[in-house]
């Protein structure tokens, strides 16, 4: 009587054993998504992202308003978020230390690439501003402190041989530099973003505002000194009043986590994601841009393993 006493708590303890493994195995993975302002593109597609990763049971996904590229970056450098959005050329300086990154984040990984985000400089049509040129003398929002954006500019400015001394220079995020316009407080404004913009779209409404179009010439020397830059075009007809292509240049936006994340949670997250696409193309204009067979194109960070693993299942060439 014993014996069978003693065998049967072994068979309870462990089928509690495989009770609570396998309640373990199904808990969902909590992944938070660093965005950007709600006035750009980010927070939309981000949100969009979250829900067709969350289809996968194995994750729980939540879309966070950030302040983009570099405040995302350096969440991921301390760990302190699971996924975040940026700009291929950002990702780049922090994964090597360049720029305005003082030591290199070698933890950064990628999970995959998402659309062309456009440089859209916007100004007054009243301004006379055709050219970058024509920006000396004028006041001119260049970015948040620190941005994607503002870095952005620089790059631009160096090909230009443009400095912030030659004009009145406003440090505004999407939202604050479109809010400018409305006040009359400024004449010209940079926002590096997917179009259409929502901040833009709104202040187009109701401003008399176009976006400067970039000659060859500038464009072909941009892309030679700053090879994460491509030459692109925004269509005619993308905001009201804007009745002609602009040709500008455009990044890449990328989604980026960290190596301290498991690979069972990127490939879950990857996954989830990739195979509900259908969600996040109906969020947004951009959303469209982003599909598998263009999801590792502009990557400037290694890929993690955990969506290496997914890519590879879908027969596609990982390096």
């Amino acid at each position: 009587m014993k014996k069978l006493k003693f065998a049967s708590l072994l068979c309870i303890a462990a089928l509690a054993g495989l009770l609570g493994a396998a309640s373990f195995a199904g808990a969902a993975a909590y992944v938070s998504i660093a965005t950007g302002g709600t006035a750009g593109t980010y927070y939309p597609i981000g949100g969009a992202i979250a829900k067709a990763a969350s289809n996968n049971p194995a994750i729980k996904a939540t879309a966070e308003t950030g302040n983009a590229s570099v405040a995302n970056i350096n969440l991921l450098g301390r760990g302190a978020i699971e996924v975040a959005f940026a700009q291929n050329d950002i990702s780049y300086w922090a994964y090597h230390g360049e720029m305005m990154f003082k030591a290199p984040m070698k933890n950064l990984r990628a999970v995959a690439a998402l659309y062309p985000e456009h440089v859209q400089l916007l100004v007054t049509k009243d301004s006379k501003v055709n050219t970058l040129t024509d920006l000396k003398g004028k006041r001119v929002g260049v970015g948040a402190p620190g941005s994607g954006v503002e870095a952005d500019v620089r790059a631009l400015f160096q090909v230009a041989g443009l400095t912030y001394d030659q004009m009145k220079v406003d440090f505004l995020d999407f939202g604050a530099t479109t809010d400018r316009f409305k006040d009359n407080q400024i004449d010209a404004g940079f926002v590096v973003a997917g179009f259409p913009t929502a901040s833009i779209m709104d202040l187009a409404t109701s401003k008399d505002v176009t976006l400067v179009s970039f000659d060859d010439a500038y464009l072909a020397k941009l892309v030679k000194e700053h090879p994460y830059f491509v030459i692109s075009t925004i269509p005619a007809g993308t905001y009201t009043g804007i009745d002609k292509d602009i040709k500008t240049p455009a990044v890449k936006a990328v989604l980026l986590t960290h190596d301290g994340v498991s690979d069972d949670v990127i490939y879950a997250f990857t996954k989830g994601m990739f195979e509900n696409l259908d969600t996040i193309h109906a969020s947004h204009a951009k959303g469209k841009e982003i599909t598998l067979q263009t999801a590792l194109d502009g990557l400037t960070v290694p890929l993690h393993p955990g969506a290496a693993r997914y890519f590879k299942e879908k027969g596609m060439k990982v390096e």
